[in-house]
């Protein structure tokens, strides 16, 4: 290694440790560099961990708990109602009873008239509170 203020014996020394040097310096900018991506990435994540941990508060918040209980008359959400998409007709069916309530939101429903029971998510019901609710069918005839 030349120190400062020593003369180098031949060029091939000098130049061989001014490339040793060269070297070195740009080790140590590529090192910092990749630090700098480094910690660029981790605050990517830790910014995209927040934003997903936000959002889940959002739409938790925004899910209603409700309870059902065996024998109340609940009324379930029809989401297949784009067939034919008017703009008066429920989307809500039913009333059906609540024939069981099993664990992580199922609910077992029995129709009343036909007897029939079935299990479906339990946020997509909603308590009736009484009153007539008018059940429509629609009939279509397809002729060939």
């Amino acid at each position: 290694m030349i120190l400062r203020g020593q003369v180098p014996e031949n060029q091939l020394e000098f130049d061989l440790e001014i490339e040793t040097i060269a070297r070195r310096n740009r080790s140590k900018k590529r090192k910092v560099k990749l630090s700098k991506l480094e910690e660029m990435r981790l605050n990517a994540y830790q910014s995209s961990k927040l934003y997903k941990e936000c959002a889940k508060a959002y739409y938790d918040k925004r899910i209603l708990k409700r309870s059902f209980h065996p024998g109340q008359s609940v009324l379930l959400f029809n989401s297949r109602l784009k067939l034919f998409p008017e703009k008066l007709k429920s989307k809500w069916s039913g009333p059906f009873l609540v024939k069981q309530v099993e664990p992580y939101g199922a609910v077992q429903l029995e129709n009343p008239e036909s007897q029939r029971s079935w299990t479906v998510n339990g946020q997509r019901l909603k308590h009736y509170l009484g009153g007539e609710i008018e059940r429509l069918t629609t009939v279509i005839h397809l002729s060939d």
